[in-house]
């Protein structure tokens, strides 16, 4: 079951200096777990004069590198937000050229993320998505299902409201076959019925782009998640992009809320 809302840890502190090269060396992460919006793959594109769909294989790259990079550093838990449910609202052209890419990215690098015990799993409305890209998706998961590295989260055909909507409906249907009373419902339950379940909330948010919103991504999840953004295009975020942002984290005071 996911953490929730409802409970936070009353004293957790931020490590005292942290030292990313010590992470290299062996040390742990003081986070479990990091979800990033890889925004600005358009912008990168038509700064360079080059068609939307260059910024978007620049994009992949970017991600294949990160990826080896926190598996490195054995971060737990990375997702990224790769298709929004709204982002069928682009060009039919562009949405194709997406949909092929993720599902090549599947067939040509699901050998070296299994061999590097990477665990793949995806979140969203999958059953929106076309019947093959489904097919190399579950053949993904069943592949890397007993990986014990960092598990990739991938957030395909995602919206957070859906998300919660059909968590709801759930919740709702279990109440009328009286599996449920409403006075059952918390935070944690809420939680069990989302796309992450079983999964931590993330701890630091990274977009990239420079663009402050959230765009309907995990908003649940990140009630008391850390946000920092970065005008770095994502083509162009390197792993110590990232790992200054994992520094600056751990500069942060967590309050949760209070």
């Amino acid at each position: 079951m996911g953490r929730g809302l409802a409970k936070a840890p009353s004293k957790q502190k931020p490590d005292n200096k942290p030292n990313v090269e010590k992470v290299q060396d062996g040390g742990a992460l003081p986070l479990d777990h990091v979800a990033i919006i890889m925004d600005g793959n358009r912008r990168w594109a038509a700064d360079r004069h080059q068609p939307r769909m260059m910024g978007h294989k620049a994009g992949v790259k970017t991600l294949k590198e990160l990826v080896r990079h926190v598996g490195r550093l054995r971060l737990k838990f990375l997702t990224v937000y790769a298709f929004s449910s709204e982002n069928w609202q682009r060009s039919k052209e562009e949405v194709g050229f997406l949909l092929d890419l993720f599902q090549n990215v599947l067939v040509t690098e699901l050998e070296e993320l299994s061999e590097n015990n990477v665990r793949l799993t995806f979140l969203g409305d999958l059953m929106q998505l076309p019947e093959n890209l489904q097919a190399s998706m579950r053949r993904a998961m069943e592949k890397t299902s007993n990986n014990t590295g960092l598990c990739l989260q991938v957030a395909i055909n995602y919206g957070s409201r859906l998300e919660i909507t059909e968590a709801v409906k759930k919740i709702g249907r279990e109440i009328a076959a009286g599996r449920l009373q409403v006075e059952e419902i918390t935070d944690e339950l809420i939680s069990a019925h989302l796309y992450t379940s079983g999964m931590p909330d993330p701890a630091l948010l990274i977009r990239t782009g420079g663009e402050m919103r959230l765009s309907n991504y995990l908003l649940w999840q990140a009630a008391y998640t850390e946000l920092y953004v970065t005008p770095i295009l994502w083509p162009d975020f390197t792993p110590e992009a990232f790992d200054k942002a994992i520094v600056e984290f751990c500069s942060r005071q967590r309050r949760w809320g209070t």
